[in-house]
This record gives C-alpha cells, structure tokens and sequence, in this order.
C-alpha cells in the first residue's frame, strides 16, 4: 500500500471510529488495529488522532458547505430556502456518519472549523438573500441576520433529530421546514409539497453543478 493509500485507509478507519464512540473515546491504538499497522504509522501521517479528527472534519466541513452552495440555484427566495433545506437534509441521509461527527464534538477540530462555523457561513448566505426580499418588502433589513439564524438553526436542529428518527421522508420533512419557515404557524399548509422538483432532479442538478 503507497503512503497516499495508507493516509486514505487512516483517513476512513478515523471516521468510522470517530462517529462511532467520538473523539475522546477513540485511541490511536484502535485505529492502528483496524488498519493492521504499528502506532507508529498513525503518529508519522497525523501525529496523532487530534491531527487525523481534524482531517476528517475538514472534508466533513467542505462537503457539507460545497452541497449548500452548489445547492443554491434559484431565482426566488422560497426556491433558494427549499434548495438550501434539502441539501442539508442530503447531507445527513447520505453522510451520517460524517454529520455525526460534526454534531457531536467538532469544537476539537482545527482548520476549516466546527459544524457551528458551517452554520455560520450558511447563515451569512441567508441573510444577504433575507436583506435583499426585506428592502422589496419594505421590511427592515437590519433584521435579517437574526432571521438568518433563526431559520438556519430550525433546519440544523431538525436535521440532528432526523438523523435518528428518519421518519417522515426527507421530502416531506424539507416540505414541512420550508412550510413552516415560509408561511409561519399562522397560516400553515395542510399538506405542503416542495415547489423544486423531486429527488431524481435534484440529484441531477447537484451533479451537473
């Protein structure tokens, strides 16, 4: 195995292990094991599992922020908030145990950050949308950072609860996001449906982008 092999085996064994039990939790021992190679090894490509975690949840951080803003394709603001609530709901189906990572303990990551920089970064993108619908509405766009927030962390919360519940479908839990994000509880759909497409196209788009 060349060294570029043996990085990208440490690389997923780190992952497996790191959603598994967590950082803490995890030794260099039992990455070394699962490998079938000396501490040595581990120690000479990260210098230890804080450097391997941190290389982990930095492609966890720019997968996740890539899928987001590839996602954002629509002209229309509930267009824009049903791309950005299904590419995260993405995120979570197709990568679980990445998202778990991210959730859990990521404050020990260095480089691209934590899951709450992503969110960040997510929320800067939303508040520019927001500032600009307010100023067409006539709404004041000093606010639209506090929305930003509010809707980006409904959307992240939802997503750590979906990740274990997996019921309803993902369509129909983003339905039900954006329903409640675009209409408020005042004046709910009964039965909400997503205004871009379903699964198959969306996917199609994502890989075209």
């Amino acid at each position: 195995m060349s060294s570029t092999e043996r990085r990208e085996q440490l690389i997923n064994i780190g992952r497996a292990l790191f959603a598994e039990r967590g950082m803490d939790a995890t030794s260099v021992e039992e990455i070394a094991a699962r490998a079938e190679v000396s501490k040595p090894v581990v120690y000479e490509h990260f210098g230890g599992k804080e450097g391997l975690y941190a290389v982990v949840v930095d492609r966890e951080v720019a997968d996740l922020l890539d899928r987001i803003r590839t996602s954002l394709t629509g002209g229309r603001y509930r267009e824009l908030l049903e791309e950005a609530t299904v590419a995260l709901l993405d995120y979570v189906d197709e990568n679980s145990d990445g998202f778990r990572i991210l959730v859990r303990d990521s404050a020990f990551a260095s480089g691209s950050g934590s899951y709450a920089s992503i969110l960040s970064d997510i929320a800067g993108r939303v508040t520019d949308i927001l500032g600009d619908e307010f100023k067409r509405n006539d709404l004041d766009a000093r606010t639209a950072p506090m929305y930003a927030q509010a809707l980006v962390g409904m959307v992240a919360l939802t997503g750590q609860w979906w990740l274990d519940a997996r019921k309803p479908r993902k369509p129909e839990v983003a339905a039900h996001l954006v329903n409640l994000a675009w209409n408020g509880l005042a004046n709910l759909e009964s039965r909400p449906k997503l205004l871009t497409g379903n699964d198959k196209d969306r996917e199609s788009r994502r890989r075209e982008s």
